[in-house]
């Protein structure tokens, strides 16, 4: 098994994610690489909670395009990473806390 740290990039906190969180549904970026039961073990590992339902998706990364380069013409194409993102739904009672509020 993973580093419950590699498995786990980052947690996710949008306004959408926030009202889920009063649901008991908690929103992290993932490895592109992890499953549905490696990011369930993560989560338990690191925030000491029982885990009741993972659920994925993965976005592609968009194209972008920049001027490259001070007084330059030139457009440079690019696109930015694909990521993976999973929603964990905890038992009723659990609950994680990311910040300090107060």
């Amino acid at each position: 098994m993973r580093d419950p740290r590699e498995v786990i990039v980052k947690p996710l906190i949008t306004e959408k994610s926030a009202r889920a969180m009063e649901g008991n549904v908690y929103t992290f970026v993932v490895d592109k690489g992890a499953n549905k039961i490696e990011i369930g073990q993560a989560v338990e590992k690191l925030w000491d909670v029982k885990v009741e339902s993972v659920r994925t998706m993965v976005y592609a990364g968009k194209a972008r395009r920049a001027l490259m380069g001070r007084m330059s013409r030139t457009r440079q194409v690019g696109r930015r990473p694909a990521w993976k993102k999973a929603l964990v739904t905890l038992v009723e009672g659990d609950h994680i806390e990311f910040y300090e509020v107060g």
